[in-house]
């Protein structure tokens, strides 16, 4: 809201609007600056197991996706950090399954879950072909706050420690916010495919990691 009324005195200051366009574009950098600051991403542990618990409950309440969560959605929270450390490590993991590291979003502001993402070590046919290296979910009510964005590029950062330079991101087609955090971060569109199990329609976007 802070941006929105600044945005518009700058607007009534000037009949510019070339100037007018250069404030906006300064006010939206200086805000996803901030918002990317103000994050961090930690391991899955116990310390945030009630609000991971809360994370949950709230995007099946509003029947919403939880994409880059694992299992959460089927299991209950003291089986998900344990299943998340394991498969950090690369154990007990399910038939066709892959290592991935499970990452909770927290503003550092407030200690506060605003995310969950999952990086996943490497690429099977199917993750090749539907789900790519990342996934990624923000919890329900702090979604359009730019956290989706600044949560991917510090997930980018962490691949980095994985020897990851290229990564695979995919959305559904109709995923406007996800396709924006993609295209935020440098993604590049490849093609789109249908998933055969669901039936959806799957953009595929690779990044180079700098």
């Amino acid at each position: 809201q802070l941006y929105e009324n600044i945005a518009s005195h700058c607007f009534r200051l000037t009949s510019d609007n070339i100037q007018y366009f250069d404030t906006i574009k300064l006010l939206i950098i200086f805000n996803s600056t901030g918002v990317y600051m103000d994050l961090e991403l930690k391991l899955v542990s116990y310390d945030y197991a009630q609000q991971i618990e809360e994370f949950k409950n709230l995007i099946l309440a509003n029947n919403s996706n939880m994409d880059g969560t694992g299992n959460l959605k089927d299991i209950d929270v003291d089986t998900f950090i344990k299943q998340s450390i394991d498969w950090a490590k690369g154990e007990n993991l399910p038939n066709g399954f892959l290592p991935a590291t499970q990452y909770l979003c927290i503003r550092k502001s407030d200690n506060q879950l605003v995310g969950m993402i999952q990086i996943r070590h490497s690429l099977n046919d199917y993750l090749l072909n539907y789900g790519g290296h990342i996934g990624y979910c923000i919890a329900y009510d702090q979604r359009q706050k730019g956290y989706g964005t600044a949560q991917l590029k510090l997930a980018l950062e962490q691949c980095k420690n994985l020897n990851l330079n290229r990564v695979l991101i995919t959305c559904r087609k109709e995923n406007v916010g996800s396709k924006k955090c993609i295209l935020n971060n440098g993604g590049i569109y490849e093609d789109t495919r249908c998933e055969p199990n669901r039936k959806v329609w799957l953009e595929r976007y690779w990044i180079d990691i700098k």
